[in-house]
């Protein structure tokens, strides 16, 4: 009985993997893959083409833009893609439906755009500058979590990957207004960890780098369990 059971549940996570991946992939999510492909090439050039000496603190600004892009897509539009599938009302017949499903699709998405960051340092470190493969993605997937977790919320609240869209642009604007005023705390949401500010002490900028991350997870965590709590609103979405 329990080696059913077990193997049922196997059957089901790797169904909800399968179809997960499908709307992962499917749509215009190539689109955003490739554009983030292009952007980090096209940067690499103009800064070898202007002399520029990459290092670890270059390639991590080459990819942030790059990480976001590959998060936006599955975060932004999942919502709306359920509902133009009309998958939605069928996920509201599963118990606990959100830890069954989004929940895993969040993981899923994640973890896909943590091995292309891996891909993205793995081409940076062999045409740009040698870095650390796993700490450079690691560093870029803080705020690719923040950011993407503040999406999946937004398209729980809107319920449309357009409009989620145009208030994750007008957030990113707000971010880069204020990215410069912030440069030197741990609120900067594109916060660079290999670049240390000049006459700062290298110790006091680990810790505004580490209380950073804690910002962001934390941060990105609410957003999560705000977006899962948006979910159990069937009414709202029916």
């Amino acid at each position: 009985m329990n080696t059913l059971k077990l193997r049922n549940t196997m059957n089901l996570i790797g169904k909800m993997i399968q179809y997960n991946f499908r709307i992962i992939f499917g749509g215009r999510f190539i689109w955003f893959l490739l554009s983030a492909f292009a952007f980090y090439v096209f940067i690499s050039i103009m800064a070898v083409w202007n002399g520029e000496l990459p290092d670890e603190e270059f390639v991590y600004g080459a990819l942030t833009f790059p990480a976001i892009l590959l998060i936006f897509y599955p975060m932004t539009f999942g919502i709306q893609n359920d509902l133009d599938a009309g998958i939605l009302e069928i996920l509201f017949g599963i118990p606990d439906y959100r830890y069954k499903v989004w929940l895993v699709r969040l993981i899923l998405v994640f973890v896909l755009v943590f091995f292309l960051l891996l891909g993205f340092a793995g081409v940076s470190s062999i045409f740009l500058a040698r870095v650390d493969l796993l700490e450079m993605s690691s560093q870029l997937m803080f705020p690719v979590f923040f950011l993407g977790s503040m999406a999946f919320m937004f398209s729980t609240i809107i319920k449309n990957g357009n409009g989620t869209a145009v208030v994750m642009v007008i957030f990113g604007v707000i971010f880069l207004v204020f990215a410069d005023a912030l440069e030197r705390t741990f609120w900067n949401v594109f916060l660079n960890p290999f670049n240390v500010p000049r006459n700062m002490n290298e110790v006091m900028w680990e810790g505004i780098a580490l209380k950073n991350r804690i910002f962001l997870v934390v941060g990105a965590l609410v957003f999560v369990l705000y977006g899962l709590f948006n979910l159990q609103k069937r009414e709202k979405f029916i």
